[in-house]
């Protein structure tokens, strides 16, 4: 199985401009198709903005709204997955949600944040309820995160043990956190054993400083491709045979002793 060619858009976008956000998001699609890439990863709540406050409402939609549709004519266009965060409007609430498109254009999967952080999340947003979302491409077995979820072990062990080979993780890290992107990430990818792509917004947003960094972290813990602090699009590869060795040489899902570990729950 070859490996899966991916691409991280770092940027904010246009925050509150929907359509503008849109026609990036094509921009990049093109740019990263034309690079190989079988899957474009953009950063929490791209389709909006992050810092909108009072728009949350205003530009929340349903999981397969116009928006929706219109990226999977973009993914289709291109032939890649896109993966983009967004904020859900659903049986009268909202979600911190990102949603993965297929390359022919049809949903894959739908995940809404589960660990809201700060009280401008906790003031707009419901927190999901399921832990674990995967989809499949290209042999690729692809879970679904949103930035503070990550920093739970928890959350990424249980994609390890649920077999998820590459995690897809849209991120809005601010200051003064770089060392979440630094160091973080590619330890969670070497600890529970599988690929993370962690795509961060950058720049200044509202009373937000964004430090970009966007990453794709391999299981050894070494970093495959990584951004600076500003605009960037950065591709790298998601090998499944280097996976399936790294495996073997360490086997810490093997050697987990769950016995000891329930009065942790």
């Amino acid at each position: 199985m070859p490996p899966l060619r991916t691409a991280l858009l770092q940027s904010s976008g246009c925050p509150g401009r929907v359509d503008r956000n849109i026609d990036a998001l094509d921009a990049a699609a093109r740019r990263a198709a034309e690079a190989g890439a079988r899957l474009l990863v953009c950063p929490e709540l791209f389709l909006t903005g992050y810092a909108i406050g009072a728009d949350v409402p205003l530009l929340a939609e349903p999981a397969d709204g116009p928006s929706a549709r219109r990226i999977g004519g973009i993914a289709a266009r291109h032939g890649l997955a896109v993966l983009y965060g967004y904020p859900e409007l659903a049986d009268e609430k909202i979600y911190n949600a990102a949603r993965l498109i297929g390359p022919d254009g049809v949903p894959l999967a739908n995940y809404r944040k589960t660990h809201l952080f700060g009280d401008f999340e906790q003031k707009w947003f419901t927190p999901g309820r399921q832990p674990v979302v995967q989809a499949e491409l290209d042999g690729v077995r692809i879970g679904i995160l949103i930035c503070y979820d990550v920093e739970f072990p928890e959350n990424v062990r249980a994609h390890a043990l649920a077999g998820t080979d590459l995690l897809l993780v849209p991120t809005a890290l601010m200051h003064p956190f770089p060392f979440v992107a630094e160091s973080l990430v590619p330890v969670r990818a070497f600890e529970s054993q599988l690929y993370v792509a962690y795509t961060n917004r950058t720049g200044q947003e509202g009373g937000y400083e964004f430090v970009g960094l966007s990453c794709l972290a391999g299981p050894d813990g070494t970093v495959r491709t990584r951004a600076g602090r500003g605009e960037e699009l950065v591709v790298g590869e998601v090998d499944p045979a280097f996976l399936r060795a790294s495996r073997a040489a360490n086997p810490y899902l093997r050697d987990r002793r769950p016995g000891l570990y329930r009065p942790l729950v």
